[in-house]
């Protein structure tokens, strides 16, 4: 289960004779209420040398353009160090954000400068589109499972999260317009494509749809596509935002970490006028601006870099990982075991056969030196226990054969309870 937050204490300084001191006010209900992630807990205890981890949703280290970005803040400081040090815009750098408008623009929608906000990390552009929409009691739809810091994030908005119902390809049209028309829901998020943590990706006709039904009952959608460009097969599915209904009501979020690094916590929001505008506001009490010298950098590396290059070759590198870890689960999961075969992202989700838990699972693993995320924190309401999360990004194809190979022998040793 999430860690929870303590209750704050007041330690024992005042001397002898002094009146006690009276606690501080305790936190906030919402502060204590959400608990952390408990992604974040298995990967401190799998940090040891050895333990090869399928549980990170971690980009490869190797494969980052260390060379290239060191390069892009060297040349920042050299055009102007003074503006590269100094306080920005809430908005963004126009250099990063006409850089960001031409690459989304070349993906299928069209969009300018103007359309755009500069985030720290696509996770602040959520927290800003929830802060701006959500209101305690709001309903919030999610796909069940979904990202686990979005739950977070609504949770901590006071949201009351409803899942949707979900098949092997997503939202089912169906049941989200029944859920819409009963609960009177204010957002929609969704991740359409490699979606966290199944890897499942949206076919086109159903977006279509959820982009109709959105404006026929009156709903935001909150798209989040962090891994849209880590496409190994297949073909590209517009996003939500270009479909008609969804254009006036659509926020699109996007992030440089699975593309260039996570550390320059770079993302962007594009969304309506309205919306953009009092994000800006949240964003201006938030943090006032994204760093100013990482925009500056990352525009100077769009500039000079060819980072389509870059990321085919970070395609060419998770597509082997990917095919290594699906060519394996046959022989690793016990028979009856299902699991998706993503065509791009970093994830595959994976169910075992009834009578099996994957937390518990898990403890074992670790004694093994391999790791995973069980399935649970992903889900509003009822978890299915048997699920869990691998991610293949970040070991090569021998790391990940290793890896297999011990958690097989954690599934031999595991004794299922009776259905």
């Amino acid at each position: 289960m999430p860690s929870r937050i303590p209750a704050p204490t007041v330690p024992a300084t005042a001397a002898p004779d002094a009146p006690a001191a009276a606690p501080p006010p305790g936190f906030a209900a919402r502060a204590t209420d959400v608990g952390g992630s408990p992604i974040r807990e298995i990967l401190a205890l799998t940090a040891r040398p050895g333990v090869i981890s399928f549980a990170g949703g971690l980009p490869a280290p190797e494969l980052f353009d260390a060379q290239g970005l060191r390069a892009a803040y060297d040349a920042a400081f050299a055009e102007s160090a003074a503006r590269a040090l100094q306080y920005s815009t809430t908005e963004g750098a126009p250099e990063l954000r006409e850089a960001v408008a031409a690459r989304v623009t070349a993906r299928g929608l069209q969009t300018g400068p103007d359309d755009l906000v500069v985030t720290t990390g696509s996770q602040q552009a959520l927290a800003l589109i929830t802060a701006t929409l959500v209101e305690p009691g709001d309903a919030v739809l999610v796909e069940n499972p979904t990202y686990l810091a979005a739950l977070q994030c609504f949770g901590l908005a006071g949201a009351r999260v409803i899942p949707v119902p979900c098949d092997d390809e997503g939202i089912l049209p169906d049941a989200l317009e029944e859920i819409t028309a009963r609960e009177r829901p204010k957002v929609l998020y969704t991740v359409p494509t490699f979606q966290n943590p199944t890897g499942r990706t949206l076919p086109g006709e159903r977006r279509a749809e959820v982009a109709r039904i959105a404006a026929r009952r009156g709903l935001w959608l909150v798209e989040d596509d962090p891994y849209g460009e880590l496409r190994f097969e297949g073909a590209e599915v517009p996003w939500l935002a270009a479909h008609p209904g969804a254009q006036d009501r659509t926020a699109l979020l996007g992030s440089f970490s699975k593309v260039m690094a996570p550390g320059l916590r770079l993302g962007w929001l594009r969304a309506p006028r309205a919306l953009r505008r009092a994000a800006v506001v949240a964003k201006q009490a938030a943090d006032l601006h994204t760093s100013t010298v990482d925009q500056l950098a990352a525009a100077h590396y769009l500039r000079t870099a060819d980072l389509d290059a870059h990321i085919a070759v970070v395609r060419a590198a998770y597509r082997e990982r990917r095919d290594a870890l699906l060519a394996g689960l046959g022989a690793t999961l016990p028979a009856g075991s299902s699991w998706t075969r993503p065509e791009g992202g970093m994830f595959v989700w994976a169910r075992l056969p009834q009578g099996y838990d994957a937390a518990d699972l898990l403890r074992t693993a670790i004694s093994r030196d391999v790791a995973f995320v069980p399935g649970a924190p992903f889900y509003t309401g009822t978890p299915d226990p048997r699920t869990l999360r691998l991610s293949f990004t970040t070991h090569t194809p021998q790391e990940i054969a290793e890896g297999l190979t011990r958690l097989a022998g954690t599934v031999e040793a595991y004794s299922p309870t009776s259905p």
